[in-house]
């Protein structure tokens, strides 16, 4: 019975995942992860860390798919456009 809970909560976590793309200037960006950062990381876009999805790769470390999934292919996502003469670190005010 246990097991089945973690298959569905896992499955669930999968389907609906805490992270999620955007669309800057028309362009839709996708989350990315470890494995997946060449191809997927924009330098002119600015990302973040997804706290859930951190938190989920841990709780769920025991089936090994869900750190691999989580880490490796969806751990930031995009926020915002980077600022021509941005620094890293600057606060940008709105």
């Amino acid at each position: 019975m246990k097991k089945k809970i973690i298959v569905i909560l896992l499955l669930s976590v999968f389907l609906f995942g805490c992270s999620k793309t955007k669309v800057i200037h028309g362009v839709e960006y996708d989350t990315y992860g470890l494995f997946n950062s060449e191809e997927k990381k924009n330098p002119n876009i600015v990302y973040e860390i997804v706290w859930g999805n951190v938190f989920w790769g841990i709780v769920g470390f025991e089936s090994i798919i869900a750190p691999i999934y989580f880490f490796g292919f969806d751990v930031c996502q995009p926020v915002r456009w980077r600022q021509p003469n941005e620094v890293k670190g600057q606060a940008i005010r709105k």
